[in-house]
């Protein structure tokens, strides 16, 4: 059966700028390969950095948001699937989509929990413990679950988050599909090809400075993991890159420190590549961390916290070192950069946490045929869904009713 696919894109793909653009292109090429039609849309303003959809044979379009030009649009495309980029945008567009077209599966990218990351966050910023339990009373996570259970399958990036919302949250896992990053395998070609040992050097830290948890761990970094390491290692440096660095980000490049700002990487892999340590002091977040993903697929060992590391390695060692207090962190760093074999077993490991736990092909198979199987069984699918239902004809009722009262007040 021809598939057509309309993604609902929060954001334009930047898959050199974030994990989440990378993320989105990787869905993209599985569609593609399965030889579905493909109809990329956002309310985003257009970006010098998005991926090039058209050279791949996606229509693009500009989507606004409280407008019944949306329904136009739905009923001329007649999509056999819509998946919605984040749940905003399934807030947005979710009623409008089971209106019109009541038959295409609709699937929910969450890319992570951002209830969960929020919710760190507040915690960091206030100076205190976070707890799970904390979630059961917080706003986002209602809408984030919410919208989870009116969507017929929605994507989950870590396996964290997976024990999460079926643990603590309840979520059917009918409704959910673990799909993590999907990488090809390192073998032992791409290893010879690593620069070794002798041949790195310097730390780098590496992400979007557009994403609180990255900017926040740079400010880290600053203020109080890296002159630790710094006094143990003066002659070496700390390179930080990053997408969109604001003013802020640049009055705390101070060379002769040893930290070093240099903004958008144009090849992300090549600077990876060459800096023999990986530092990610994430101090909240939630999903997978690309950075680290990233640092393990370039042979770089790294150091990073429990929020770093989450979801990731299973029950496999880690590719470096996993700390939480910053002379801890400083002190795993030094000795990872100073102690060859320690390095080298670190690298090792990294390339098995890739190869056994985010290798793409089974993951691909798995999740074409779980949409194909939802389809076949849809009218069952959605009958045993009745917290979803509810919802639907509740929450998005009230949505769709502020959304029409939006628009016709834009009229006026």
């Amino acid at each position: 059966m021809s598939q057509s696919v309309l993604i609902l894109g929060s954001v334009w793909p930047e898959p050199g700028s974030s994990a989440a653009g990378r993320r989105m292109m990787q869905l993209i090429s599985l569609f593609q390969q399965e030889g579905w039609k493909i109809i990329f849309g956002t309310t985003a303003a257009e970006s010098p950095h998005a991926a090039d959809l058209e050279g791949r044979g996606i229509r693009s379009l500009a989507l606004s948001v409280n407008s019944s030009s949306f329904d136009d649009i739905l009923h001329s495309l007649n999509p056999s699937m819509v998946l919605f980029d984040r749940f905003i945008m399934e807030e947005q567009f979710g009623w409008r989509v089971a209106e019109q077209c009541p038959d295409a599966l609709r699937i929910l990218d969450t890319e992570d929990l951002h209830c969960l990351r929020r919710a760190r966050g507040r915690a960091v910023k206030a100076g205190r413990p976070f707890r799970l339990q904390e979630l059961l009373q917080d706003d986002s996570a209602k809408r984030e679950v919410a919208s989870i259970l009116r969507c017929d399958l929605s994507l989950i990036i870590s396996s964290f988050e997976m024990d999460l919302l079926q643990g603590m949250f309840g979520v059917d896992g009918a409704l959910l599909h673990y799909l993590p990053f999907l990488l090809e395998p390192l073998d032992e070609d791409s290893q010879r090809r690593w620069p070794s040992f002798a041949e790195r050097r310097h730390f780098v830290t590496i992400g979007n400075f557009r994403h609180p948890p990255n900017w926040d761990a740079v400010r880290y970094l600053k203020q109080d993991i890296w002159p630790l390491i710094r006094r143990r290692l003066p002659e070496e440096e700390l390179h930080i890159y990053g997408a969109y660095p604001s003013q802020k980000v640049w009055q705390l490049h101070k060379p002769e420190e040893g930290f070093v700002i240099q903004g958008r990487a144009e090849d992300a892999a090549a600077v990876v590549r060459q800096a023999r340590v990986s530092l990610a002091p994430l101090r909240f977040g939630a999903g997978l961390k690309g950075k680290l993903v990233e640092a393990m697929q370039c042979g770089t060992p790294s150091v990073t916290t429990t929020v770093g590391a989450e979801g990731m390695a299973g029950d496999l060692p880690w590719s470096g070192d996993i700390a939480e207090k910053k002379r801890d962190i400083a002190s795993a760093a030094v000795k990872l950069y100073t102690d060859r074999n320690v390095w080298q077993e670190a690298q090792q490991k990294g390339r098995d946490i890739i190869n056994r736990r985010f290798t793409g092909d089974d993951f691909s198979e798995r999740f074409i045929d779980r949409l194909r199987s939802i389809q076949k069984n849809m009218e069952a699918h959605r009958q045993s869904n009745f917290m979803g239902s509810l919802l639907m004809h509740h929450t998005a009722a009230s949505t769709k009713y502020m959304s029409k009262w939006i628009e016709e007040k834009n009229r006026k």
